[in-house]
């Protein structure tokens, strides 16, 4: 019985379901900055969690060992926040894949912050308004909102598999009650 109540806490008191039930008058970036939290919780913390000497790690040759797969995030968080809002790119130190862990989980957690303080103020106005992406192309915000927050569970997902193939539980299969 304290189980479910336990869990009926947890499920009432959720962002999720609060940003549900109160109108918004920006629910796409209410939702993108939700998402925000829960990344840069989850994905900090996941970074944070690999061994030092397991950065260099990756499952098969084809895939990115650790160490990149952190950059990208970092690389990818300051360039999409950068174009969503309309802010210039922090200026950081350069990165490269065989950065030692202390400067590239600094490096993801930098980027995090930027992304914080540059979608804080990111409405929904102009969601069908284009900006040039990836090699060019036309992408609307609402669009670039979209991939960023796929991004998200996408490098999560990659995250959590590294961790488990290390034997390493993923901050979100910590259960703490």
């Amino acid at each position: 019985m304290k189980r479910i109540l336990s869990l009926a806490a947890i499920f009432l008191s959720s962002p999720l379901l609060l940003l549900a039930q109160s109108p918004s008058a920006n629910p796409v970036s209410d939702a993108l900055r939700s998402g925000l939290a829960r990344a840069s919780k989850n994905m900090v913390a996941a970074a944070e969690a690999m061994p030092a000497d397991k950065f260099e790690y990756h499952p098969t040759p084809a895939q990115m060992t650790f160490a990149h797969l952190t950059m990208h995030i970092a690389m990818s968080n300051n360039f999409m926040c950068s174009k969503i809002s309309g802010t210039p790119m922090p200026e950081g130190p350069k990165l490269s894949d065989t950065d030692g862990k202390d400067k590239l989980v600094a490096a993801i957690k930098s980027s995090f912050e930027y992304c914080s303080t540059a979608l804080a103020k990111v409405d929904d106005k102009g969601l069908g308004d284009s900006m040039e992406l990836f090699g060019g192309h036309s992408f609307t915000k609402a669009a670039a909102m979209m991939i960023l927050s796929d991004d998200w569970a996408d490098h999560y997902s990659a995250q959590a598999m590294y961790l488990r193939l290390n034997d390493i539980l993923p901050p979100t299969a910590q259960h703490k009650m």
